[in-house]
């Protein structure tokens, strides 16, 4: 499939809650962050909501159920039901239930947000693999998980029963720092099994299919702060997106992104739903945006001009990304970074 290259943020005269009828809204990093809500997040949300956007919050992690993440959003002011819930073991209970017999046994390794996923598909889960499986579904089980559970999982797996993840984040948030995610637990079993799964969860298509099915969404914005799952899974989804700068991405990995992780709009958090976006221009050899005029020199990214930061980040990943083509950005940009304070 041919699609074109991104070279620069696009452009919106219309607030984004206007423009796209609903925002499919990573968590960790989006609107929350160790639990608690990010700055913003609550009144951007409940302005987008009452201007008749549908919000829909799609995770990777496949540990809590959608209730649970429903009424963890309810009581940061965000009032959620669990049907705008999605989670990445909803997706890969589909996966598992379109290449299975109806009721058939899967063993689950991983916590309660995968059976329950699991029953809805109408499967049923076992927890051993003497138990006749017909597929494994692993995906995060929390930071206390039993080693034993992999074990059962690479018995099976090494049997030849066909083996899903919900996703393969190697990496995932805490309030005390970065901890193993799904992705380092699935290592675990393939280097013992050799082994590879079906993957359901961002960035992969299968998780764009969950969404889309259960949001009805016509004109969907994804809204992440990951270029490798939320901004890659709308590209493979060919649709926009919206990366806030509130979680991990930093501006170095944003202007050395290839055309998959570049994002549609730049913003510095969820207000940004809520305003339209500023046009980057070409001017003469460099990129305009604002008071800010970005070119790519021999080595190095050169910014010029004043204003907010935000529209000289633009300004640069125009330069940057157009510098790259359809590879990544190796000029160097720390100095013009530094002049916005990123």
């Amino acid at each position: 499939m041919s699609r074109s290259v991104r070279t620069s943020p696009e452009g919106s005269e219309r607030p984004l809650h206007e423009a796209y009828d609903t925002a499919l809204l990573d968590l960790d990093g989006v609107v929350y962050a160790g639990g608690e809500a990010i700055a913003h997040a609550v009144d951007s949300l409940a302005g987008a909501r009452a201007d008749g956007m549908h919000l829909a919050y799609v995770t990777n992690n496949a540990l809590r159920t959608p209730d649970t993440v429903a009424g963890h959003l309810t009581e940061l002011g965000i009032p959620t039901g669990a049907e705008d819930v999605i989670t990445s073991a909803q997706a890969v209970a589909r996966l598992i239930s379109e290449q299975v017999p109806a009721g058939a046994r899967v063993l689950v390794i991983g916590g309660e947000g995968l059976r329950v996923a699991l029953r809805e598909r109408g499967l049923t889960p076992v927890d051993s693999a003497d138990d006749d499986p017909a597929a494994v579904a692993q995906g995060y089980g929390g930071p206390d998980f039993p080693w034993g559970r992999f074990a059962e999982a690479s018995y099976a797996v090494a049997r030849g029963v066909p083996w899903f993840a919900s996703n393969t984040d190697l990496t995932i948030p805490s309030g005390r720092g970065i901890a193993p995610g799904n992705g380092a637990a699935v290592e675990v079993v393939r280097i013992a099994t050799g082994a590879e799964p079906q993957v359901a969860g961002k960035p992969l298509p299968p998780m764009h299919k969950e969404t889309i099915l259960r949001t009805g969404a016509e004109r969907p914005l994804v809204v992440g702060d990951r270029l490798d799952t939320d901004i890659e899974g709308a590209y493979n989804g060919e649709v926009d997106s919206l990366l806030v700068l509130t979680g991990v991405t930093d501006g170095a990995q944003l202007l050395a992104a290839p055309p998959q992780h570049r994002p549609t709009y730049v913003d510095a958090d969820l207000r940004g739903l809520l305003t339209g976006q500023p046009e980057v221009a070409r001017d003469g050899e460099g990129f305009r945006c604002g008071g800010w005029t970005a070119t790519a020199g021999p080595d190095r990214l050169e910014l010029t001009g004043e204003g907010s930061e935000l529209d000289g980040l633009r300004a640069l990943c125009a330069a940057a990304w157009t510098a790259a083509g359809d590879g990544t950005c190796a000029l160097d940009a720390e100095k013009a970074l530094a002049r916005l304070g990123l």
